[in-house]
C-alpha cells in the first residue's frame, strides 16, 4: 500500500531524514560484501544497453525476451572466453609449478648469467640492499616466481573451496544485469525524480556517468586485449617460456595507462639482453616501444579520454587511485568518481554564476526605487 500524502512539519521531516540515512546506511553495510557483483551487473546494464535497445523492436518489444538475448550474447562473447583463458592460464601456471618443484625448470641458471653480467654500478646499489650476494638474489627470485606460479595454479582449487561466493556473485551480477537491462528504466525513474536538481543538471550528471562508465570499461579491456595479444606474440615468437602465461599478466598490467604493460616486456627484453640474446632483447625493446606503447598511446585516449572528456594524467592519476583503494574494480571506479566530481562543480560553478547574475540583474531596480 502506497502511503497517502499528508503535511509534513519541520520535526517530521528531520525524523524521516535521519531514518532515511540509517536505512541506506544499513543497507549498504548489508549489500557491502557483494558490492563487486553488484558493480558488473549495473556495468554489464550500462555496456550492453544499446545491444538490447537494438534488439527490442526485432522481437516485438518482448522486454523479457531481449534481456535474455542480451545476457545470452554477453556470455558467448565475454564469459565464456574469460573463463577458457582462466582455464588455460591455470594449467600452464601449474605446468610452470611442477618443473620448478621438480627441479626440471631452475631458474638459478638464467639468474646467474644475468647477475654475472650486471655492471659494477648496479651490483654496488644492490650491494646497499644486502644482494649483492647470488645465494641471496637467486633464493628471493626463485622464491617470488615459485609462490607467483602457485598461487595462479591454486585459484582453481580456491574457486572450489570457496564455491558458494562465487557463484553467488555470479548469480547476482547476471540476475541484477538482467533486470537492469529490461526494467531499469522504469524501476529508476521514481528515485530519479526525487533528487533535488534541476532537470538539465541531472541528465548532464546521467549522461557523464554513463558514458564515462562505458567509455572506461570497453576503452580498457580493448587496450589490455591488445596489449596482451601483441605481447604473447612476440613471446612465443621469441621462444619465451610461458608466453600465455606472459601475455595475461600483461593484459592485466595494461589496466595501469602508461606504464603497465612495459612492466613486463621491458624486464623481459633486459633479461635477454644480459643473457647474451642482444638481438632479440633489442628487438623486444623496439617491440614493446614502437608496437606495444603505440597501442595505449593512440587507443586510449581516443577510447577513454576523448568520450569522457578527462585529461590523461587525471585518467592515470585515478586509475591508479581507484586500484589502490578499490582493487581490480577501481580501474573502473577511480575515472567514473573523478568524472562525477567534475560533473558536480561544473554544476556548483554555474549555479553560483547564474545566481551571481540574477543579484547583479536586480541591482538597479533596487537602486532606482530607493527615495
Amino acid at each position: 500500500m502506497v502511503p497517502q500524502p499528508v503535511l509534513v512539519t519541520s520535526g517530521s521531516h528531520l525524523a524521516l531524514s535521519v531514518l532515511l540515512a540509517l536505512v541506506t546506511l544499513a543497507l549498504g553495510y548489508i549489500l557491502l560484501p557483494f558490492y563487486g557483483a553488484i558493480l558488473w551487473g549495473v556495468i554489464i546494464a550500462l555496456v550492453f544497453a544499446p545491444l538490447n535497445q537494438w534488439l527490442l523492436p526485432r522481437v516485438r518489444q518482448q522486454r523479457t525476451t531481449a534481456a535474455l538475448l542480451t545476457l545470452l550474447i554477453v556470455l558467448v562473447i565475454v564469459v565464456l572466453p574469460m573463463a577458457a583463458v582462466a582455464a588455460a592460464l591455470a594449467s600452464e601456471a601449474a605446468v610452470v609449478y611442477a618443473r620448478l618443484e621438480s627441479g626440471d625448470l631452475n631458474p638459478a641458471l638464467y639468474f646467474r648469467g644475468v647477475f654475472d653480467a650486471l655492471p659494477s654500478p648496479i651490483t654496488a646499489v644492490l650491494d646497499r640492499f644486502g644482494l649483492v650476494s647470488f645465494n641471496t638474489l637467486q633464493r628471493r627470485l626463485t622464491a617470488a616466481l615459485t609462490q607467483g606460479t602457485q598461487f595462479i595454479a591454486t585459484q582453481t582449487f580456491s574457486v572450489g573451496q570457496n564455491a558458494f561466493d562465487f557463484f553467488a556473485s555470479f548469480f547476482i551480477t547476471l540476475y541484477l544485469a538482467f533486470f537492469l537491462v529490461r526494467d531499469g528504466q522504469t524501476r529508476l525513474q521514481p528515485v530519479w525524480q526525487t533528487l533535488p536538481l534541476a532537470e538539465p543538471d541531472k541528465a548532464h550528471l546521467l549522461q557523464t556517468f554513463v558514458t564515462t562508465v562505458r567509455a572506461t570499461v570497453k576503452g580498457n579491456l580493448l587496450v589490455a586485449i591488445i596489449q596482451g595479444a601483441l605481447g604473447g606474440l612476440a613471446f612465443w615468437a621469441l621462444g619465451v617460456s610461458g608466453a600465455l602465461l606472459w601475455a595475461v599478466l600483461m593484459a592485466f598490467m595494461s589496466l595501469l595507462p602508461a606504464v603497465g604493460a612495459g612492466l613486463v616486456w621491458l624486464p623481459v627484453a633486459t633479461w635477454l639482453v644480459l643473457t647474451g640474446s642482444l638481438w632479440q632483447g633489442v628487438g623486444l625493446g623496439l617491440y614493446g616501444v614502437l608496437v606495444i606503447g603505440l597501442v595505449d598511446n593512440l587507443l586510449r585516449p581516443i577510447l577513454i579520454g576523448r568520450d569522457t572528456r578527462l585529461p590523461d594524467y587525471i585518467v592515470l592519476i585515478t586509475t591508479l587511485g581507484g586500484m589502490a583503494v578499490f582493487g581490480l574494480n577501481g580501474f573502473v571506479l577511480g575515472p567514473v568518481i573523478a568524472a562525477m566530481f567534475i560533473a558536480f562543480w561544473q554544476i556548483h560553478v554555474a549555479q553560483h554564476i547564474a545566481a551571481a547574475n540574477q543579484q547583479l540583474a536586480q541591482l538597479p531596480e533596487s537602486t532606482s526605487s530607493a527615495p
